[in-house]
């Protein structure tokens, strides 16, 4: 088999330079034969690998079975099989089952919340500010709606419960109707 840059010397040389068979065989050191096959093509053709039977050809049926009974590692697998009379190589099963593997669910789970029903809170640092004669470190307290993405921010001093309590219900003092899971209720919201 010849590759595509001596397809295109043969050619050129056959019909630019009206060489002979012979003579092209000579100059690339191949069988006047073999010039003379890809010299009277019109198109570079790579010949394609002739099919041959696998090893593995006997177990695919058992290791679709096993794959989607449980999810088996290839070299699990391979074990099996390899009890079962299997005498090949352990990378045509890790080939094979990478490519009849069923394909994963997404590893993520998309969440759908209700108007006021959950939020997320969370603290942060924004540095530090002066109070009298010391520094002193400013938090900051966030909070997101899931449903609106909506979201209230507050500024501390501190990160303990006392201030987190506090936070947590300063924007509560504000009256929204909501949604709940029985009814429109009266709720207080951040918003």
């Amino acid at each position: 088999m010849i590759d595509y840059q001596t397809y295109c010397q043969i050619r050129q040389l056959f019909t630019e330079k009206k060489l002979s068979f012979r003579q092209i065989g000579r100059e690339l050191k191949l069988h006047w034969q073999t010039i003379r096959k890809w010299a009277k093509r019109e198109s570079f053709q790579k010949a394609l690998a002739p099919k041959r039977p696998s090893k593995l050809d006997s177990f695919k049926g058992e290791i679709v079975r096993l794959l989607e009974r449980f999810d088996y590692s290839a070299q699990q697998i391979f074990q099996q099989i390899k009890e079962g009379g299997y005498t090949g190589r352990y990378s045509i099963v890790k080939k094979f089952v990478r490519q009849v593997r069923p394909s994963s669910k997404p590893a993520f789970l998309t969440l759908h919340f209700q108007p006021g029903e959950c939020a997320q809170v969370d603290w942060g640092c924004a540095g530090s500010v002066p109070v009298g004669s010391t520094r002193r470190r400013l938090s900051f307290f966030v909070m997101v709606l899931a449903y609106s993405r909506k979201m209230y921010l507050e500024f501390t001093l501190a990160e303990t419960l006392e201030h987190f309590l506090c936070a947590i219900s300063t924007p509560s003092n504000i009256l929204t109707a909501c949604r709940s899971r029985s009814g429109w209720i009266t709720a207080k919201s951040p918003f």
